[in-house]
């Protein structure tokens, strides 16, 4: 009998030393230059992209100023208003033209909590993408309507079933991607422009066998101003899951068919 040869143990992935922060915006004037502030003191050798879609509150003139005062801060302006999930990857294309090790997801109006920030980074040393999770045990939601989190829940409980996904918040926008993640699973024919971006990219990520963490946190509903979730935005996403399930059982049947046979003529 041979010896056994030990499994080797993992490449150490490299460090990180460059972040990235992605902040989309669309008329967030007023809660700006708050999550600016406290992403800055949380993290504070990270650089802080603000997206803005144009708003007309003059978000981006909020966000030149802040620019102009601070090194750490850049702003992305976009000609039109494209969605969550357009933004993101101009976002992601301009992080990655500039070769951050990793780049932050998180939205605008303080439902993602910068503190939690340190934490994630942290899990980022064994991952290949954190996601700040609602839905695993010490996450939470605060503030939250009863129907808002009802949909969020069955949302990602029907992504599990239909996608056979081992992650339990798969719709979360507040996350850690590691720079070499975005590239393995390619941007270029991302289909989704709205909130099931976040699973888009989730289902290439574990699709691709990267490690996926999930890290507690807590959501807090925003105080001001309006959110920018609506009936089309669940249709869509919906929409678009119920296809990407339809091909993966189908995949998941070719391959059961294409398997050898595990007999033999006599």
């Amino acid at each position: 009998m041979s010896p056994q040869v030990p499994d080797r143990p993992p490449e150490p992935r490299p460090p990180i030393e460059r972040i990235a922060v992605l902040v989309p915006t669309y008329n967030e004037r007023e809660n700006l230059p708050v999550i600016v502030e406290q992403v800055r003191r949380a993290v504070p050798l990270a650089d802080v992209l603000v997206i803005d879609d144009s708003s007309p509150d003059g978000t981006g003139d909020v966000a030149d100023a802040l620019a102009a005062a601070d090194e750490h801060v850049a702003v992305l302006h976009r000609a039109t208003k494209e969605g969550l999930g357009a933004a993101y990857l101009a976002g992601f294309r301009w992080a990655l033209e500039r070769d951050y090790d990793a780049i932050v997801e998180m939205d605008a109006d303080g439902s993602h909590r910068p503190e939690h920030l340190p934490v994630m980074l942290d899990a980022a040393t064994e991952a290949d993408l954190v996601i700040g999770s609602r839905y695993v045990p010490g996450g939470r939601v605060v503030n939250w309507p009863a129907h808002r989190k009802a949909i969020s829940v069955a949302g990602n409980v029907y992504i599990k079933a239909v996608l056979g996904m081992p992650v339990n918040d798969a719709t979360a926008g507040y996350r850690v991607y590691r720079a070499e993640t975005l590239r393995t699973i390619g941007l270029d024919d991302v289909e989704s422009a709205g909130y099931c971006f976040q699973t888009d990219l989730t289902v290439r990520t574990v699709r691709a066998g990267l490690t996926v963490i999930e890290v507690p946190i807590t959501f807090v509903e925003r105080e001001i101003g309006d959110s920018k979730m609506d009936g089309d935005v669940v249709r869509e996403s919906i929409s678009r899951i119920t296809v990407w399930g339809a091909r993966h059982r189908m995949a998941q049947i070719r391959s059961l068919l294409d398997r050898e046979p595990r007999w033999h003529r006599l």
